[in-house]
């Protein structure tokens, strides 16, 4: 299938076009900057134009995924020259006007879907993503646009562009300024940071991360969102209407109506109980990791990138609160912390068996013939650098002293000097090399 992402150089476009092209669609993208473009479209391998409207017209599904201010005169310009039959998609996170410029201006046969996808370009997957479609006519293409999200596990919301835009005005408008204004405000009383974080409670510490998440993203984005959804206006009086009757309420030191209104409050978010839950998770989450980090000093551990998606495997040397240092043979690896994930022994072993090129070995052992194969098999797999290891042969016969067996077991090793400690470990279980 042939898919134009009309900005696809950047951001979310640039997402969406190495995600189609993963899903083995020919991809065509389109930016401004020619010479970013090209270099783009050469190391993903996909096509580049800077005419969306020569993109747009050879293409069975249109993205359009520019700055929201710019979204309107973009799909103006492309939407009379796609194919009869196609499908134009936009992912900006208001949803009122392009849906009616994408309706007026589409030929007939085009069919429109109005989409806000509720995530950033940097997840890895659609699993467990929110995915807003606010379909006018649900035609040819949406069910098999809701079957595609929903076989990679998308969360999927289907509403009206109203709806969505009233609900965007709390979602994004008030948490985005609020956050913002909080950050502002650390910064305006020249707070430091990492001193605040030695003070700090887990909320603390999440909150900031939040923050963080949000500041750090493109500001002229965030000023869109601001200031592109007509609701957001509402919101923002709102808001400070009600940060006056709180400050109001604590510089008159009114104790009962300050409870009254946090208590209100409370009351309205309803739930509570599961809402303590969901962040007490999150906050064991966030020290896990950490936790098992500490417990694996001078261990094996392996580590991906969350954004590179490089995998490191290596002794873990040294910990700190904001970078962890692996030994990889005589190389020492340093990693900001924040930055990456720990993978299960499982994800370790398969990294192995598909990157280095393993060593195999069979070994015979006498044991007592109440011996567990299977059990002695799984413990020499547990034997850090054996990757996989199991039975092909027990063996009862005139060369094996009568009340013994005789077991075969094939291993994989990335060293082959392993081959001695793993003998050496079944000769400590009871066994006998043969």
């Amino acid at each position: 299938m042939h898919v134009a992402v009309i900005g696809g150089t950047r951001g979310l476009g640039n997402w969406i076009a190495n995600f189609l092209k993963k899903k083995e669609c020919q991809v065509t993208i389109t930016g401004r900057n020619n010479l970013m473009g090209e270099a783009i479209a050469s190391k993903m391998k996909l096509s580049y134009t800077s005419d969306n409207v020569k993109a747009v017209s050879q293409a069975e599904v249109v993205v359009v995924a520019v700055p929201i201010e710019v979204t309107p005169q973009t799909i103006k310009e492309i939407a009379p020259h796609l194919q009869e039959g196609s499908l134009l998609v936009d992912v900006t996170s208001v949803k009122e006007v392009p849906a009616e410029i994408m309706l007026e201006h589409a030929p007939e046969g085009v069919e429109v879907l109005p989409t806000h996808p509720m995530f950033g370009p940097r997840i890895r997957s659609l699993e467990g993503q929110v995915i807003v479609l606010t379909p006018h006519i649900k035609g040819k293409w949406y069910p098999k646009v809701l079957k595609f999200l929903e076989s990679e596990q998308a969360r999927i919301l289907e509403t009206t562009p109203e709806i969505h835009d009233r609900m965007m005005s709390i979602v994004q408008g008030l948490t985005h300024f609020a956050y913002i204004c909080i950050a502002s405000t650390i910064e305006r009383m020249e707070v430091d940071i990492k001193e605040s974080r030695k003070f700090s409670s887990p909320i603390y510490n999440l909150m900031l991360d939040m923050i963080a998440r949000i500041v750090a993203q493109n500001p002229y984005l965030y000023y869109s969102i601001q200031t592109q959804n007509r609701y957001i206006h509402e919101v923002h009086e709102t808001f400070l209407e009600t940060f006056n009757h709180l400050k109001s309420l604590i510089d008159d030191e009114n104790q009962e109506g300050f409870v009254k209104a946090m208590s209100s409050a409370a009351k309205h978010l309803d739930d509570l109980e599961s809402a303590l839950g969901r962040s007490d998770k999150a906050i064991t989450a966030l020290n896990a990791e950490v936790t098992h980090l500490k417990e694996s000093i001078g261990q094996e551990v392996g580590l991906r990138h969350m954004y590179s998606q490089k995998i490191h495997i290596g002794v873990l040397e040294e910990l700190n609160p904001d970078f962890v240092m692996l030994k990889d043979r005589n190389k020492i690896i340093r990693l900001k912390l924040s930055n990456v994930e720990v993978l299960t022994a499982e994800e370790i072993r398969q990294w192995k068996t598909d990157n280095i090129p393993l060593k195999t070995f069979d070994v015979s052992v006498i044991f007592p013939e109440n011996s567990k194969p299977d059990l002695i098999a799984r413990n020499i797999e547990k034997i850090e650098g054996v990757v996989q290891a199991k039975v092909i042969d027990v063996y009862h016969g005139q060369q094996i002293p009568e009340g013994w067996i005789s077991i075969t077991i094939t291993y994989q090793v990335v060293d082959s000097e392993l081959r001695r400690e793993v003998e050496n470990i079944l000769t400590i279980f009871g066994g006998k090399i043969r």
